[in-house]
């Protein structure tokens, strides 16, 4: 299985604000829609409820929760990092899709990222990307960047490889 990570980063690692996200580009959403698709996504239960329609389709949800007795309807619910590790000891590639949390604890376990790096600082930002050590990173693919036409914001894809 190859655990990788899927993300849109401010300048300050800036990930979202409450439990919603710090911008929608459309661009990216489709690009994390293309490269989910067909895969398994990993996520906190906030996330999961943040999703507009719930489970993603064409996608294996898996939803980590504290919470005893916690259902997400159209997603597998488990309640520990190495529960979420077992269940998806088969597949091919696990994409963990956030949040904070989440991400900082499987950071170690990851071998690809795939970012999109915002040129901008959200000062609302309160959920944040953990700091990376570039030297165990390589980069191996980067395009950009691009302006969203709605939000005029510039941003890059970065796909990156635990050395």
């Amino acid at each position: 299985m190859t655990l990788s990570m899927i993300v849109a980063i401010d300048q300050n690692n800036g990930i979202g604000k409450g439990d919603d996200q710090l911008a929608y580009i459309s661009a990216d959403l489709k690009r994390f829609k293309a490269l989910t698709t067909g895969y398994t996504i990993l996520m906190g239960r906030k996330t999961f409820e943040a999703l507009p329609k719930g489970a993603l389709p064409k996608r294996r949800n898996v939803v980590i929760t504290r919470q005893a007795g916690y259902e997400a309807p159209g997603a597998d619910v488990v309640h520990s990092l190495d529960e979420a590790l077992a269940i998806c000891e088969g597949d091919e590639k696990v994409f963990v899709i956030g949040g904070g949390e989440i991400y900082k604890t499987f950071l170690t376990q990851t071998q690809e990222l795939y970012l999109t790096v915002i040129e901008h600082s959200f000062e609302e930002a309160t959920v944040f990307f953990p700091e990376l050590n570039r030297n165990e990173w390589l980069l191996e693919q980067q395009e950009g960047p691009f302006t969203d036409e709605k939000t005029q914001l510039r941003y890059m894809y970065q796909n990156l490889r635990r050395k």
